[in-house]
């Protein structure tokens, strides 16, 4: 198990660039199943996830061209259905979230499938309901296996319907939009979650000859199709990546310029670090952080102290409030951070507060951060990184702190940062990973 250690206080500057969007790349690694003719997906990120994914569809028989980093040809032409039943392919299944994604995909094509609980961060429970209450309305029916812990789904004939969403959920909505795109008729998906990477996927569908209207909104339409056809597509920046670096520029930066981020496509990201206080310039696509010696909490109207919560997209992405909860130990004012979708995100602030936060854990889902603007710095610390967002979190930190640090269990980090040391080292950062 490998460690990042990290010697605090040097201040960054330069140009850097977001990887491709993992969760993009995730959804539509899994639409190449939909057809057998070839699919060449551009700015896929080299990261573990994603890595993980490309290695399960090749041990099902797509055949994968690399056609230059980060540009590759899928063709699902020669797929072994039965290796998708058998243990070995449910162990892999069983170790990534993403896999949950080609349930849909399955389904469509094949007639049937077999599912493991699917992986991913320890953040406490993530449902799976919706993706099964979606297809079930499609026409798919599901047996659980206790003995091998699965559930096999059959779907001799699936059927467009009208379903009203549980919840919006990201990776649920993917799934059906994955079924449907095959299915015969009408599907309307109400409540549906119309994220940017949703909205890439269903771009890309239709390029593949799906025929999904209402993109980007939360009622999406979809008339199935008998089949799909190859089709290039282009990954967006991560915007995820594009907060992680805002709010680093502005803890250890003396101007830092984030290229090629596709603004148009970050929604209220900007607008969230702007009421921290950081200056958050744009400039075409790109955006510029300048050198700040602090930066004061925005309040609201009535003068009561700034929240920040996450919700469903155009709202804040849970993905940033690790993020935002460390910058803002830094800044002057104070900001309940409001985690509402996952009961054990925030336990990783216990070790901010180590290293001399001032943090009040309030329960599970709610942190206030008490900011002294930057006169009280952070200390050093021994930190264990429990998922891919506080592991970046808890990056961010140790960069701004003084002393040297540790990081353990950095694959979280590696699941979602493309070769993070190396590029942040590039702006003046001391970090060296330790085997």
């Amino acid at each position: 198990m490998s460690s990042f250690l990290i010697e605090g206080g040097h201040r960054l500057r330069g140009d850097i660039k977001p990887q491709g969007a993992k969760n993009e790349a995730l959804q539509v690694l899994c639409a190449t199943l939909l057809t057998d003719q070839p699919v060449r997906i551009k700015n896929i990120p080299a990261i573990a996830d994603v890595d993980n994914q490309i290695q399960l569809l090749r041990q099902i028989g797509v055949r994968i061209t690399q056609n230059a980093p980060g540009d590759m040809t899928f063709q699902a032409d020669n797929v072994n259905i039965d290796f998708l039943q058998t243990d070995e392919f449910l162990s892999r299944m069983a170790a990534l979230r993403g896999s949950i994604m080609l349930l849909g995909p399955q389904l469509a094509r094949f007639g049937r499938a077999t599912i493991a609980k699917p992986g991913g961060d320890k953040i406490g429970r993530r449902r799976v309901d919706t993706h099964i209450l979606g297809l079930q309305k499609l026409g798919a029916t599901f047996e659980q296996d206790t003995s091998r812990g699965v559930f096999v789904a059959h779907a001799e004939h699936l059927r467009g319907s009208y379903m009203l969403l549980d919840e919006a959920s990201i990776t649920g909505t993917a799934n059906i939009i994955l079924a449907a795109v095959l299915a015969e008729g009408t599907t309307t998906i109400y409540n549906a979650a119309c994220e940017p990477y949703i909205q890439q996927l269903c771009l890309l569908l239709n390029n593949m000859g799906a025929n999904i209207t209402g993109i980007a909104s939360n009622r999406l339409t979809i008339e199935g199709v008998k089949a799909l056809h190859g089709a290039t597509h282009t990954i967006l920046p991560d915007m995820i990546e594009v907060g992680s670096f805002i709010g680093m520029a502005a803890m250890v930066g003396d101007g830092i310029t984030i290229r090629d981020v596709a603004y148009s496509q970050l929604g209220i990201i900007p607008y969230t670090f702007r009421r921290l206080g950081i200056t958050v310039e744009h400039r075409g696509d790109d955006i510029f952080i300048p050198h700040h010696d602090t930066y004061e909490i925005d309040t609201f109207l009535d003068g009561s102290f700034m929240t920040f919560a996450d919700a469903p997209w155009p709202g804040l992405t849970p993905d940033l409030l690790s993020v935002l909860l460390v910058v803002s130990t830094q800044a002057q004012g104070s900001v309940l951070i409001h985690q509402k979708m996952f009961e054990s995100r925030l336990f990783f602030v216990d070790k901010l507060i180590d290293m001399g936060a001032q943090i009040i854990l309030c329960d599970p889902h709610r942190a206030v951060v008490v900011g002294h603007g930057g006169k009280i710095r952070l200390r050093a610390g021994r930190l264990n990184s429990p998922d891919i967002r506080a592991g970046i979190a808890m990056l961010i930190a140790a960069l701004s702190a003084e002393g040297t640090s540790t990081i353990s269990n950095i694959q979280q980090i590696d699941r979602g940062y493309e070769d993070i040391e190396a590029r942040l080292n590039a702006l003046g950062a001391k970090i060296t990973r330790i085997p």
